[in-house]
């Protein structure tokens, strides 16, 4: 800090570009979709900025505070089986031979180098009803019907002679299932770079004790991963809230997510300010529960403290 006080011109030289970028591309046009909130569409194109609530009370109605809920569900949903997928995932590559950690840290954001788009239509390749999943499943299915026939026992072929293929798209599942596959590297780096971070002799100090494998990771493995548990948590429940891609090529009807209602008001609807209205209270409700998380930690560590 004192190099910085000695130097104010460097200090300014490396600030002020990247707070210009802040103000013009973020903050600027985030405060033009708040000033959009409170205003009202009058014809197609025109909208005018009248200080009206009318927005916000409208999105308290019970079909989109029914929509708000179902998204908090697949969002919290989503989170936690991306948090027991990952968890052994990131222990796998903490203690894995030093060798071999790029490689599977690799495979991990080898997601990140394809374009979403490209990897949800693969997922539909994958789960559609002629796709790869129900074609290794007929596959089997012949071939467990064959092997009986084989044996001369075709009278107990399996629920008949056809295979029904599994209907895992355009439902619930499809959509918790792609927004799983897309964020779960989002809660594997977190998890490894604090599991890394663990000083392993306390297992071993644990373990040498008398202490099970399993009373070792919920009393020594949990606690020390925990800031990362709360960060993959974090960086995995926001995204996953305002996903509208993935339910809206994976989902049916029914399961739409409140991101999608929020592109439908500004592409098909073209009521600019009740999708603003939707935009920021879809946010407020994101600080208030940062805030909450903020203030427990901020409690948990006084008292830790005292």
């Amino acid at each position: 800090m004192d190099s910085w006080r000695r130097n104010p011109l460097v200090f300014w030289i490396f600030s002020i570009p990247p707070s210009l970028w802040l103000a013009v591309f973020f903050i600027a046009p985030l405060a033009l979709v708040w000033v959009m909130s409170f205003g009202e569409k009058r014809g197609i194109v025109d909208i005018a900025i009248t200080g009206t609530l009318e927005n916000y009370w409208r999105a308290l109605d019970p079909l989109y505070l029914q929509i708000f809920a179902k998204s908090f569900w697949y969002a919290g949903l989503t989170t936690a089986i991306c948090l027991v997928v990952a968890f052994p995932i990131a222990l796998a590559i903490t203690f894995t031979s030093p060798r071999w950690k790029p490689v599977l840290l690799l495979i991990v954001i080898l997601p990140f180098w394809t374009n979403l788009l490209i990897r949800t239509y693969a997922l539909i390749a994958v789960l559609r009803t002629r796709g790869y999943v129900n074609f290794g499943l007929e596959w089997m299915w012949d071939g467990a019907n064959g092997f009986l026939t084989a044996l001369g026992l075709g009278d107990l072929q399996l629920l008949g002679a056809q295979f029904q293929p599994l209907q895992m798209l355009y439902n619930n599942f499809a959509v918790v299932f792609g927004l799983v596959y897309v964020y779960l590297p989002f809660m594997v780096l977190p998890l490894y770079a604090s599991l890394d971070r663990m000083d392993k002799s306390y297992l071993e100090a644990s373990l040498d004790l008398g202490a099970s494998q399993l009373r070792t990771f919920l009393s020594i493995v949990v606690p020390l991963a925990m800031p990362g548990i709360v960060s993959g948590v974090i960086i995995t429940f926001i995204p996953t809230l305002g996903a509208f891609l993935t339910p809206d090529l994976l989902g049916g009807t029914d399961s739409q997510m409140i991101a999608n209602v929020i592109e439908r008001q500004f592409k098909s609807a073209n009521d600019w300010p009740f999708g603003a209205a939707l935009s920021f209270l879809l946010m407020y409700i994101t600080f208030f529960a940062l805030a909450v998380r903020a203030l427990m930690s901020k409690g948990t560590s006084a008292m830790e403290a005292g």
